[in-house]
């Protein structure tokens, strides 16, 4: 069997133990997921109409529905994530890995089955957290099938990149608590983006922290494709920091996992 072969033999293996995994214990994705669900229907519900009336929409929360969903749904991608870091953590410490090494299986399987895992878990959060959407009231009627097919993409690519970088929190954790401390600002940073208020509605000194970081492209490029907004230079930079991302991510925890064991 050629190298290849045993690389996707092996990968499979690993995909089949991570996706085991979360349905034995699927906990820590149902709280990471409930998350999003609980911050989209709390601002759609509590301040909805505030925030439709400010953006010009009048009394009617569709217009804020419109806004919020979006960066919603990245910011599922970057909670799910979490429990990839916490995930790797445990294998790291419970002695797992150091039974893989022992073993006559491909190296990298172990960390492309916990990344191909989690971009499926991120995958199936997202179509979750989008019907709920759906059901109260987002709309992406002016969406043509190939924007469609460019909002998946690019879902599936800053799941990608943030995957990555959360096998690498996760492989630096001391234990399950560090890695899911770590990785807490994949949560954290869509709350200061343009996931709930335009950036331009921010005050000019705390305008920078929003635009210059990966989860603001990224929601506007995505608004773009779904509601037929103004993308701009936006899908360029959230092409780039997905591509930046997922290099540092591979390399990152690529150089730690190839690292003898102490």
């Amino acid at each position: 069997m050629s190298s290849l072969a045993l690389a996707v033999r092996d990968s499979s293996t690993m995909l089949r133990r991570n996706l085991l995994h979360a349905r034995r214990y699927p906990s820590l994705t149902l709280n990471l997921l409930l998350t999003p669900i609980m911050l989209l229907l709390l601002f759609v519900y509590v301040f909805g109409d505030v925030m439709s009336a400010g953006m010009g929409g009048g009394a009617d929360r569709s217009a804020y529905i419109a806004y919020l969903v979006p960066g919603l749904l990245l910011m599922t991608v970057g909670s799910t994530t979490i429990g990839t870091a916490v995930s790797v953590s445990n294998d790291m410490t419970e002695g797992i890995i150091a039974r893989f090494r022992t073993m006559a299986i491909h190296r990298g399987s172990v960390l492309v089955g916990h990344v191909v895992g989690s971009v499926l878990q991120s995958v199936v959060s997202v179509v979750l957290v989008g019907a709920v959407g759906v059901a109260i009231g987002f709309r992406s009627v002016d969406a043509t099938a190939l924007e469609w097919l460019a909002a998946f993409g690019l879902l599936t690519m800053f799941a990608l990149a943030l995957t990555w970088i959360a096998v690498g929190m996760g492989m630096v954790s001391p234990n399950a608590e560090a890695a899911s401390n770590n990785a807490m600002p994949l949560i954290f940073l869509p709350l200061i983006s343009s996931a709930f208020v335009p950036v331009d509605a921010m005050p000019g000194w705390f305008r920078p922290v929003a635009e210059y970081q990966p989860f603001t492209p990224a929601i506007e490029t995505l608004r773009g494709l779904l509601l037929g907004t103004e993308i701009g230079v936006n899908g360029w930079l959230a092409l780039g920091w997905c591509l930046a991302l997922t290099l540092l991510g591979y390399f990152w925890s690529k150089s730690v996992f190839d690292r003898d064991p102490k």
